[in-house]
């Protein structure tokens, strides 16, 4: 009996170490999808904005991945409905048309992603690929702001540092992209560093506002991840196309939704569609100090290629400011110490919600904090 327990208990060590090991890999596997999918939107957006020859309508990418997005979306529920589509669209009339008031409540945050989406493209357009992804780092300190504000969150004194480092880092980087203006932008005359300034940061704020916005009106909701970014999509495209038409109406009428798109375009449109989707599949397996270091070393390969692609210039100045964005946001991503600076009420809640404030906008826009917002990013339900 005991020599059959012995067994027994090798067994289970043996499978735990490889349970560790096949875990340990998935990290890894984590890592890197995240770093590739945070670093190649960005740069093959600004590669796709800085080419010669005929421009795309941003307007038109925009609608195109909500389409996409929605589509992938349907697809899922069907599988999950065993094919059956008169049950997906009995299914379907009952979340979005029955429930409407619960679909109501995504016309805001969906109103505010498609700005924020327009918005990137902008930014992209007119700033160095480095510069915009050190900047747009500053959504960290939005969401962290809004969830003080408007859920009564608190913050350790790490992750309070944390923001003041981001934000003197992020400064740091826009004084020595001010004083070197002329060579950011000297690969094409129609830039505009101040627009592309003022669309990022109005970015930052759309993402922050939007990600804590759906955790304050989603708490305890029981609608899968997939239904929501339907009810998403809906508003999104139709308020992408209202976009569309007041923007560049009048060309697209002219020269067709599809004018300018290229494979590279559809490269853009496939990953900011996916990336989300790509990104909440392996946040299962990566923790939250994995997507600081994530976010953190993709700044540095945006960095890197845009020298080789663009001829970014990195001086003294740009080193030391990104250098303070990638330690703060490593620095917010650390679990914060038991006993921490939440009040007694607050700190069960808090210190599981706390660590969700940093999440990517790619997976913001693709996949909000539907399940309420409260648990761990390990605990995300990818299938219902």
């Amino acid at each position: 009996m005991a020599v059959g327990n012995l067994s027994k208990t090798g067994e289970e060590k043996t499978a735990s170490r490889g349970q560790s090991e096949v875990n340990r890999r998935l990290k890894y596997i984590s890592l890197a999808v995240l770093v590739v999918q945070n670093a190649s939107l960005i740069l093959s957006i600004r590669y796709v904005r800085t080419l010669p020859g005929d421009r795309f309508f941003t307007t038109s990418a925009v609608v195109m991945a909500e389409v996409l997005k929605v589509l992938t979306c349907l697809v899922i529920i069907l599988l999950q409905k065993r094919l059956n589509v008169k049950e997906m669209v009995y299914f379907l009339i009952d979340v979005i048309v029955v429930q409407y008031k619960d679909t109501l409540k995504l016309a805001v945050p969906s109103l505010i992603y498609t700005l924020q989406n327009n918005l990137q493209y902008v930014a992209i357009s007119n700033l160095p690929a480095a510069t915009f992804q050190v900047t747009y780092q500053l959504k960290i300190l939005t969401t962290a702001l809004f969830s003080v504000l408007m859920l009564r969150k608190s913050l350790s004194r790490v992750q309070w540092i944390s923001l003041l480092l981001l934000f003197a880092g992020v400064a740091i980087v826009q004084v020595q992209q001010e004083g070197n203006k002329e060579a950011s932008v000297k690969d094409t005359s129609n830039q505009n560093y101040t627009v592309g300034l003022v669309a990022v940061v109005i970015s930052c704020l759309s993402s922050g506002f939007a990600g804590v916005y759906f955790e304050k009106i989603l708490k305890g909701s029981s609608a899968s991840v997939w239904v929501r970014n339907v009810q998403l999509g809906i508003f999104g495209t139709a308020l992408g196309l209202l976009g569309l038409w007041w923007n560049d109406g009048a060309a697209v009428a002219e020269r067709g939704f599809l004018f300018g798109y290229t494979s590279m375009v559809w490269c853009v449109i496939f990953n900011q569609a996916f990336g989300g989707l790509l990104v909440a599949v392996v946040v299962k397996y990566a923790d939250n100090i994995l997507k600081g270091f994530a976010t953190s070393f993709s700044i540095i390969v945006s960095t890197v290629t845009s020298i080789y692609l663009f001829g970014f210039h990195v001086d003294i100045l740009f080193t030391a400011g990104a250098g303070l964005v990638i330690g703060a946001v490593y620095m917010y991503s650390l679990p914060k110490a038991p006993g921490s600076s939440a009040s007694p009420s607050s700190s069960s809640s808090s210190s599981s919600s706390s660590e969700k404030t940093d999440r990517d906008a790619e997976m913001e826009a693709f996949l909000p904090k539907a399940q309420g917002g409260v648990s761990p990013p390990s605990a995300v339900h990818i299938t219902t």
